[in-house]
């Protein structure tokens, strides 16, 4: 027994020096974790689309796609999850930014979890955040309190990419910051290319600390308004003349060329508040042509600048022990800047060309419904369109080149993935607070060609919408009808042929699942939740 106690302490010592070691070595690697905004499944090169993507599709050519990863279909309630590897309601962020009395709602990250950042740093990574953060407006929420040591960009949620602290709804205040201080905007302002400046300038910082590092890249783009730069514009005008159907069409055909979508899938209709592209008049295809060109300029101008992140990573000896994994935190937005939920002058510029930089406008459901192709639906519902991301990891002399994975995944595993790469554990008390056991699984088996079991069950709801995803089934409805219908994804990934009539045991079985979790993890059905005070 003596001799095994010497064994324990003398791997003991070992295993902490080789932790030592790859501290001041820097051999753990450096985790990034890019995050584009209100992007739809099939908006960059990789996974279809006709926008030139080049950086993001060299990644997933030296790195892998997963073609079933899932996010929790709106902005906020995907910040908290992948922040936190929790459902978004285990987090406090059940539903948006608005203060309730109820835990799961109270519209900020509570004390019961813990950030990737703040499990990283006390395992001796810096930690770095540029762009969007939406899981706290109070300066007691926000990166730095919540583990990041640097942090510039957006507090809130959605801006002008030209004058990011112009007001857009009644009574509204909007938040650059740089660390803890409100930072105000200079002349020549893109948000796009704000952000990844000082994400580069973090990355470099941290090039003499002897520290690996986790940044979290969280883009605003190409969330409405849809804004940008000219010569990026130029490179895409008169491209979508062809019209949604047929646009559509071809990036199906595109993503089963790519192997991303099996070959008999069938392209969902037409979504019923899209015409027939034949009805418009001339001036209004050229405005649909235009809106698009912008959106997908932006989409081209966040790859260009996560080519300056990777170039940067080159200079520095850095990338071939670095991995980045890219996703986007819903589907595509349908949402449009109308009603009075936005200020007069932001209403008279929703009106103006989308080519205009003072414009301030969305591309709706007419461009939305493209960038789901081949899903049904949008942001804020729980059927593909709304859940279903792009997700691609790269990492270096760990993952197979061009591999496709098709299993099921989620936002929850960023976490157990992060602290995996890092070697570093999972705490069960942070400050003194007790925090809620993870609920993802690490995709590091996954990285490396193993065997990975993954979920049992994945789990959605937002606003009354809610399905639950087992094995090839997923069963889900949307509110106010609240009807499950039931779907086979492996057959059916488009959600065409409702089956809860034909296999009713089925329906039950994966009911009984999704109310066991929505008790576990603290949702409220939607229509009982108080009326709430915006933060």
């Amino acid at each position: 027994m003596k001799k095994l106690f010497h064994i324990i302490i003398l791997l003991s010592i070992i295993s902490n020096t080789l932790f030592a070691q790859n501290k001041v070595t820097g051999k753990r690697p450096n985790i990034i974790i890019i995050l584009a905004d209100d992007m739809g499944y099939s908006d960059i090169g990789c996974f279809g689309s006709e926008t030139q993507t080049p950086n993001l599709d060299a990644m997933a050519k030296s790195g892998l796609r997963m073609t079933q990863f899932y996010n929790a279909s709106r902005c906020c309630p995907t910040r908290a999850s992948l922040l936190t590897g929790l459902y978004q309601h285990q987090a406090g962020v059940g539903d948006m930014v608005n203060h309730r009395d109820v835990p799961a709602y109270q519209g900020y990250l509570n004390q019961n979890c813990v950030t990737i950042a703040e499990a990283l740093k006390q395992s001796g990574y810096s930690t770095l955040m540029a762009g969007k953060w939406h899981v706290g407006t109070d300066p007691s929420h926000w990166p730095i309190k919540r583990g990041f040591d640097h942090y510039f960009g957006l507090i809130d949620g959605a801006s002008s990419y030209f004058n990011p602290t112009m007001p857009y709804r009644p009574n509204q205040k909007l938040t650059i910051a740089l660390d803890d201080k409100e930072f105000t905007p200079g002349p020549n302002w893109y948000s796009t290319n704000a952000y990844a400046d000082y994400a580069i300038k973090f990355i470099e910082g941290n090039k003499n600390t002897n520290k690996p590092f986790f940044l979290y890249m969280a883009f605003t783009s190409p969330h409405w308004p849809i804004q940008a730069l000219p010569e990026d514009i130029a490179k895409y005008k008169g491209k979508y003349m062809k019209g949604w159907d047929k646009l559509r069409a071809e990036r199906l055909e595109r993503q089963k060329q790519l192997g991303i979508i099996n070959k008999d899938e069938k392209l969902s209709p037409r979504d019923k508040s899209v015409p027939e592209w034949d009805s418009l008049t001339p001036e209004e295809k050229e405005q649909f042509d235009t809106k698009m060109a912008v959106y997908a300029a932006m989409v081209d101008r966040m790859d260009q600048n996560i080519g300056r992140i990777r170039k940067k990573l080159k200079e520095l000896g850095e990338e071939e022990n670095t991995v980045i994994m890219f996703l986007s935190d819903n589907g595509a937005s349908n949402e449009t800047i109308k009603g009075p939920g936005f200020t007069p002058e932001v209403l008279a510029a929703s009106n103006k060309p989308a080519s205009d930089p003072t414009s301030f406008t969305s591309y709706g459901s007419l461009g939305a419904n493209i960038s789901d192709t081949p899903f049904r639906l949008f942001k804020h519902w729980e059927y593909e369109g709304g859940t279903a991301t792009p997700f691609i990891a790269y990492y270096p002399n760990v993952i197979k080149p061009g591999s496709i994975v098709n299993k099921p995944a989620h936002i929850i595993d960023l976490m157990a993935t992060c602290v995996d790469l890092a070697g570093a554990p999972y705490p069960k008390v942070y400050h003194g607070n007790n925090i809620t056991p993870t609920e993802g699984i690490s995709l590091v088996p996954v990285f490396k060609g193993q065997n990975w079991e993954g979920h049992n069950g994945l789990f959605f709801e937002h606003e009354g919408n809610r399905a639950v995803r087992q094995g090839d089934w997923k069963l889900v409805s949307q509110r106010p009808e609240n009807k499950w219908e039931l779907y086979n994804i492996s057959t059916d990934r488009s959600e065409l042929n409702d089956l809860s009539v034909k296999y009713p045991q089925k329906v039950a079985e994966l009911e009984a699942l999704y109310n066991i979790w929505a008790a576990r993890a603290g949702v409220v059905e939607f229509d009982k939740l108080a009326k709430s005070k915006s933060e």
